[in-house]
């Protein structure tokens, strides 16, 4: 009953952020906010894109934070989660965005343990750096 309640809490979550003025829609129930804006160029789905990115769960917990390190990560765009692969060409070079992405569009009910309980909600700052 536990996994029941913690999938009915993220797609509430959902429903929640939704509400925020601030926030836009994306295909697929994919939420996001822009937090600055960029005028380089977008990618396409066989691009690879250097992005700094934090991930977190929707009560704060980070599970993955690249913006300390220095240097951006190149991820070929195709590779990624579908959340990534909706939400990444729709922002340009310069974008910052917080994403906010549905289980069924991130790690499912899998998840991607240890970090990641199945049925999570996903939280991303994702700054696009550059498209190659």
């Amino acid at each position: 009953m536990a996994k029941d309640s913690y999938k009915i809490e993220n797609e509430a979550f959902l429903v929640e952020i939704a509400k925020d003025p601030e926030v836009k829609a994306l295909p697929k129930g994919i939420f996001y906010k822009v937090l600055a804006t960029g005028d380089g160029k977008s990618a396409q789905t066989a691009a690879v894109v250097s992005v700094y990115y934090r991930g977190s769960l929707i009560d704060g917990k980070v599970f993955d934070d690249n913006t300390k390190q220095g240097y951006a990560d190149a991820f070929r765009l195709r590779e990624l989660i579908t959340g990534w692969q909706i939400a990444i060409p729709k922002m340009h070079e310069g974008d910052k965005w917080e994403i906010y992405i549905p289980s069924e569009l991130g790690y499912g009910k899998r998840g991607c343990p240890p970090d990641i309980p199945g049925n999570s909600t996903l939280i991303f700052e994702i700054e696009l750096v550059r498209v190659n």
